[in-house]
């Protein structure tokens, strides 16, 4: 399928189409053109003029109409190039440096080859068999640090995680049996799948509504220019869009939006580090709004109405304290940036947006309801969801030629950031080995003999959050502890849930809300130190204390007892 390009926003998107075909054929042909022509006549003005049988001078009409002109410039320079000016190839520009480059990618991906059945060979041999716990752990910790290191290494996340889960599942095998490890592994990747399925479907839901300009319905509200009520107005919709969606798709629509509201790119910042903190604050207290509370609830070891009642008050206090820190260092107003919206809108467009906005939000929202009433997976829920919304947006843009590719959910389908769901797909199945060789449990019970209660060790999960990727800490957790000991909704459950989620918070490549921040407005893990770390770092003690000391005095049993609750 041919992929045309539509400029718009300042950048280039691409959509399924027939117009790059026109931009190349056009551009290629000028291309020929040019090389058969002689240069003195090529770029004369008389170059564009050709000679009737009367003699009379016409002019040609152009080969690239002007009003893709300038895209088909941009095209020339792209992948979809077939025909380059010899004149200026790369190749007779610096033809040794190509050749040396060609031959070092040549050299890189052999060793890669032999490298990885090498390594294959090496864990199963039988020198390794008794020392398995050992080399597992090894190869975790190797792997796991080109995760964290991923931007010096040039090396891809995904990628590594997907290798290293390789690996250590074949070093379970050779430490063990193909037998007794087949039956593991499988029922290993039925919990992990189910929680691929659930990021999926809800990613899905978030483009399709994204690509119908749904959440312009939140965002039109904002129209203050004050620094303070700006920050606080920022925070709240965050914090409750991100209990329904996703700290990461909040952040990036919140981000979006400030652009649309504050000019400078250093105060812009600010206002994005107040997001990822509300973000990831809003997302610790419902079981869809953080990856590490849904892979809890999915899991069992939490539940859907307790969870909300028991952590939402921690998570907004977490959220106040942080916002009343950094309220003092504004004042004034807010100067705005200057966007041109379109002078008219596609016809019937608002009624398309608040259907697909209020439907995905009921699709997202209906997804506890629907594991209470059958008892089904939550990924059952969002995959109906997702279908219904399928449906309707099938119905409602079904006249529409223009945009319809665009805004149908196969489109959106190919715009999910897939390669996250692979990286939790690694990250998983590595950390389920770990769990199989009882690694974990060791781990928990050295950190018992460390620390001197379980308060303590769900907090350093949360501070450790701010330094590592959350999830793989949250799913080496649940493993750590038998759920006979520690049933559904416990105290220590739900304090981990709170403390990964706002703990990665604190440093700003602790959550992906705020490696969203980093790419969307450059901004620095020193600047983010500097300005955001300590608000971040004083909302996660002032929740967590707020827990704890609720849990002490029993205050969710006492609200329970009151009068028509």
């Amino acid at each position: 399928m041919a992929i045309g390009f539509v400029l718009g926003g300042g950048g280039l998107r691409t959509r399924g189409g027939r117009g790059c075909d026109r931009i190349v054929r056009q551009r290629n042909a000028f291309a020929k053109w040019r090389m058969e022509s002689p240069s003195e006549n090529r770029d004369s003005p008389s170059a564009n003029f050709e000679k009737t049988p009367s003699g009379d001078s016409v002019k040609l009409e152009p080969l690239v109409d002007p009003a893709i002109e300038e895209l088909s410039n941009v095209a020339a320079h792209s992948s979809l190039s077939t025909v380059a000016d010899p004149d200026m190839t790369a190749n007779e520009e610096h033809p040794h440096e190509t050749g040396e480059n060609a031959f070092n990618d040549l050299l890189y991906c052999l060793a890669v080859f032999a490298l990885v059945p090498i390594t294959y060979g090496v864990l199963l041999s039988d020198q390794l068999e008794t020392n398995g716990q050992i080399v597992s752990i090894a190869i975790f910790l190797l792997g796991y640090g080109a995760i964290v290191f991923e931007d010096i290494l040039k090396l891809n996340k995904s990628a590594v995680s997907l290798i290293m889960a390789s690996f250590m599942w074949t070093m379970v095998t050779a430490s063990s049996t193909v037998e007794k490890t087949l039956p593991a592994l499988t029922e290993k990747l039925g919990d992990v799948s189910e929680i691929l399925f659930f990021l999926l479907g809800a990613m899905t839901i978030v483009e399709i509504v994204d690509s119908h300009e749904g959440f312009k319905i939140v965002t039109n509200f904002i129209r203050t220019t004050s620094r303070r009520q700006l920050l606080w107005i920022i925070g709240f919709v965050t914090f409750f869009m991100s209990s329904v969606l996703d700290n990461l798709t909040s952040t990036i629509v919140m981000v979006s939006l400030l652009r649309k509201l504050v000019d400078d790119p250093e105060e812009r910042k600010l206002y994005g580090g107040v997001v990822v903190i509300a973000a990831n604050a809003g997302g610790a207290w419902t079981p869809i709004g953080d990856v590490t509370t849904t892979m809890l609830w999915i899991n069992g070891n939490i539940s859907g109405l307790t969870t909300m009642t028991d952590l939402f008050l921690p998570s907004m206090i977490s959220m106040l304290v942080s916002l009343a820190v950094v309220t003092p260092t504004l004042s004034g107003d807010v100067k705005r940036s200057q966007t041109s919206e379109p002078a008219v809108e596609d016809p019937g467009m608002d009624s398309k947006r608040q259907i697909v906005f209020w439907g995905g939000l009921g699709a997202l929202v209906g997804v506890p309801i629907f594991k209470a009433a059958t008892g089904l997976p939550p990924f059952m829920g969002m995959v109906c969801g997702l279908g219904t919304l399928w449906v309707i947006t099938d119905y409602i843009n079904r006249g529409d030629d223009q945009n319809s590719d665009y805004r149908r959910a196969e489109s959106a389908l190919q715009r999910i950031d897939t390669s996250s769901v692979l990286f939790f797909l690694g990250i998983l199945l590595s950390v389920a080995a770990l769990e199989h060789q009882g690694l974990l449990r060791a781990l928990a019970l050295n950190l018992d003999n460390v620390l001197p209660n379980l308060d303590l060790v769900a907090i350093a999960i949360g501070l450790f959050s701010a330094i590592i990727d959350n999830v793989p800490l949250v799913a080496a957790s649940m493993g750590m502890y038998d759920a006979a000991q520690f049933p559904m909704d416990s105290k220590l459950w739900q304090l981990i849930a709170y403390c990964a989620g706002t703990g990665g918070s604190i440093f700003v490549i602790g959550s992906a809300a705020g490696v969203a921040l980093m790419g969307m407005e450059k901004t620095d893990f020193f600047w983010y130190l500097r300005k955001m770390s300590f608000p971040a770092l004083a909302g996660f003690f002032a929740g967590a204390a707020f827990y704890l000391g609720a849990q002490a005095v029993h205050i969710p049993q006492l609200i329970a007892g009151l009068p028509g609750v």
